[in-house]
């Protein structure tokens, strides 16, 4: 494993967005483990999120001037902290957030930060994919900025797991949609880290269980 996943995962499970247990993931399946990125509470560990997020998008996407969608609420953070990181390694971006109720007052509008003007691209920063139901939420609030593309998202952890067919939800996505899908690490990345210590080994083969039901055929 590279060494920056593993980073990655030790910093997650250190503050608390990697848990073991019992969850009920947005799609209603009910899974082993569970990635929050609301567990992130303070300066230096956003700031960290940012930091990985940015590595990310920039060995992805190079230089590419995008513009950074964060979808309410878990996305806020991650897309504020991600530009601030871009910035710092010289790829100044806008972003922008969506609001969970329009504001019927004042500037009004569902969106706030930046707004995409027709012809620029998007990049959608999310915690997790689990059966793709966030990101055609996203898409179907996206849907209201007319000649905006989105040109890629950006997720924590690829679940591997399968979508509304049998394949990966993540390429599901990346086929409707027309745009990839990056993750930081996936689960199986998680899946080897945790088998470098044996006292693991109850929630490796929980996670394999899992993924043996949900885990994508094709």
């Amino acid at each position: 494993m590279e060494s920056y996943k593993r980073e990655f995962i030790q910093f997650l499970e250190k503050a608390g967005v990697l848990k073991f247990g019992d969850f009920t993931a947005k799609s209603g399946r009910k899974i082993p483990y569970f990635i929050n990125a609301g567990m992130i509470k303070t300066g230096e560990e956003i700031a960290t999120l940012g930091e990985f997020y940015a590595r990310a998008y920039q060995e992805k996407l190079g230089k590419k001037q995008a513009v950074l969608y964060g979808p309410a609420y878990k996305g806020i953070s991650i897309a504020v902290s991600a530009a601030v990181a871009l910035s710092k390694n010289g790829l100044n971006v806008p972003f922008f957030f969506n609001r969970k109720e329009v504001k019927d007052h004042g500037e009004g509008g569902v969106f706030v930060g930046y707004v995409p003007q027709p012809g620029e691209e998007v990049v959608i920063v999310e915690d997790v994919i689990t059966a793709g139901t966030a990101i055609r939420e996203s898409l179907e609030i996206l849907s209201g900025l007319p000649g905006v593309k989105v040109a890629a998202t950006f997720i924590m952890v690829d679940r591997k797991e399968r979508g509304r067919g049998e394949k990966l939800a993540m390429q599901e996505v990346e086929e409707e949609f027309g745009f990839p899908v990056y993750s930081v690490v996936d689960v199986y990345d998680i899946i080897e880290y945790l088998e470098e210590n044996p006292a693991n080994a109850e929630n490796v083969a929980r996670i394999k269980n899992y993924l043996a039901v949900n885990g994508a055929k094709a």
